[in-house]
């Protein structure tokens, strides 16, 4: 119904001299779609309240109401031309007047968990790039025509705009810094098993994938009024660091149904592990952190186990937060597993003594697009030590890419023999007794024959070779940083 739409979108925006890539595409229909989106949140509190016979004070002031400067309507309901301003009229009030408004209610809000503290931040973070009045009248119109109020609208819209991300992350070499694949984060969702009133959490949540589809497999599950307001208010929370990906989290769970994401823009890694306590943490973990990144020496200081690689102090975060009898899983570079450094190895006896590391996935080369590196999933349960690992080597038997990305039939023999942890061709089962104490190596190591690396296309060899490049010019930046 408004797959049309969202085309339509891209291309007045590919035309405009502000919008350069499907990261702005992104960005610039997010913020739209936000204000659209609070017209459906008004009508619908409004209905609410009159039905308890209460009064409700719509959250914008009368000027910046969508119907006011976006869509003001005629008597039968078609555009008023004569009120609605284009041009250099509109793009100068959106900038001047508008984002400014919106941005001032991070400061007039009574609390971070509302949504009027959310206007606030998602219009302090971005600013409108379409740069010729004339094409944000055109995208407004298109906007415009798109409805929140049933749900099977909304559920169309979120599928539309979970594309447009995934688009967005293979855009980029970074592919996964946007989009995990979400055939993998269901299969992490079916193995953990959240329930309603436990406390999941991405402290990288990026564009909230994680987030999303947990309530989507928790929402069958609620039978009762309590059931969908705990869902809304007590069970999903988020840090990311990046202002578009907030953004676009935000936008994403909105748009999933949450109305008020309990989503923080921040630096995860800025807390100091010390300060952690009992009410900071939760039930649930589940991330794929930023892996290659490189963080500043007065950040590292909020760890016991020192390292520049991001992915690293994510992990000692995630432990940490972690309540006991609580359960994660973690996306991390296969090298984790094997590498001999002081960080590495320090932080696998940490993991291996302080959570029972049940089950290691290893994803085969081309899983996210563009990152260029082998990936494992580390699904441990904090409280008790590690005794046995079990391994299992996805193989979907072909060469994944862009034409040929994972899909859910690759994880149902993994979810189903994880069960038990069955052994088979792809699986097998790791005394942690037998492993080298001095270097805790948990390398994947097929004993069944099943680890032979499959040909690998021209397009994986030269992404992965572009990412070694990038990583290696971050490596020497630094160094010359501190000469």
């Amino acid at each position: 119904m408004f797959e049309q739409t969202f085309k339509n979108i891209d291309d007045i925006l590919h035309k405009d001299a502000g919008c350069t890539s499907e990261l702005d595409y992104t960005e610039q229909s997010s913020w739209l779609l936000f204000l659209k989106y609070l017209v459906a949140l008004e009508y619908y509190k409004a209905a609410v309240a009159e039905l308890e016979g209460k009064r409700y004070s719509l959250i914008l002031d009368a000027p910046y109401r969508w119907e006011a400067w976006a869509a003001p309507k005629t008597a039968d309901g078609k555009l008023d031309h004569n009120l609605a301003v284009t041009g250099d009229d509109l793009r100068d009030f959106v900038n001047a007047k508008l984002f400014p408004y919106l941005a001032g209610f991070k400061q007039r809000a009574s609390g971070p968990n509302i949504i009027e503290y959310k206007i606030g931040e998602v219009f302090g973070e971005i600013k409108n790039k379409v740069q010729s009045g004339y094409n944000l009248r055109d995208v407004i119109d298109l906007v415009d025509e798109l409805r929140f109020r049933s749900q099977t609208e909304k559920h169309e819209l979120s599928h539309l705009y979970e594309a447009k991300i995934k688009n967005m992350g293979n855009a980029g070499r970074n592919g996964g810094e946007y989009y995990t694949p979400r055939p993998l984060i269901r299969a992490m969702i079916q193995v953990l098993a959240p329930k309603i009133g436990e406390r999941i959490y991405d402290g990288a949540c990026g564009s909230a994938g994680f987030l999303c589809e947990a309530f989507d497999h928790l929402l069958p599950q609620a039978t009762k009024a309590d059931d969908l307001k705990t869902l809304q208010t007590r069970t999903f929370y988020g840090k990311e660091k990046k202002s578009l990906a907030y953004v676009i989290a935000v936008m994403n769970m909105i748009l999933h149904g949450i109305e008020a994401p309990n989503v923080t823009h921040a630096n995860t890694l800025a807390d100091n592990l010390s300060d952690i306590q009992d009410r900071d943490r939760y039930d649930v973990i589940l991330a794929n952190p930023p892996f290659g990144g490189k963080e500043r020496k007065e950040v590292q200081q909020n760890f016991p186990i020192k390292t520049g690689e991001t992915a690293f102090l994510f992990l000692q975060h995630f432990i940490k937060t972690l309540r006991v009898g609580g359960r994660a899983a973690i996306v991390i570079k296969n090298t984790f597993l094997s590498n001999t450094d002081n960080a590495s190895t320090g932080l696998r006896k940490l993991l291996l003594e302080s959570c029972n590391l049940h089950t290691v996935l290893d994803m085969p080369g081309g899983t996210f697009q563009g990152a260029g590196v082998k990936t494992v999933v580390l699904f441990f349960e904090k409280g008790a030590p590690t005794r046995k690992v079990w391994f299992y080597q996805l193989n979907p038997g072909r060469n994944m890419g862009k034409t040929n990305p994972l899909n859910d039939d690759d994880l149902g023999d993994f979810v189903e023999r994880q069960k038990s942890f069955a052994d088979s061709v792809q699986s097998w089962t790791v005394d942690v007794a037998g492993i080298a104490t001095a270097t805790y190596d948990l390398s994947v190591k097929n004993p069944n024959g099943g680890d032979e690396v499959a040909l690998r296309s021209p397009q994986d060899i030269l992404d992965e070779i572009a990412a070694l490049d990038a990583e290696s010019a971050e490596v020497l930046a630094t160094i010359r940083g501190l000469m």
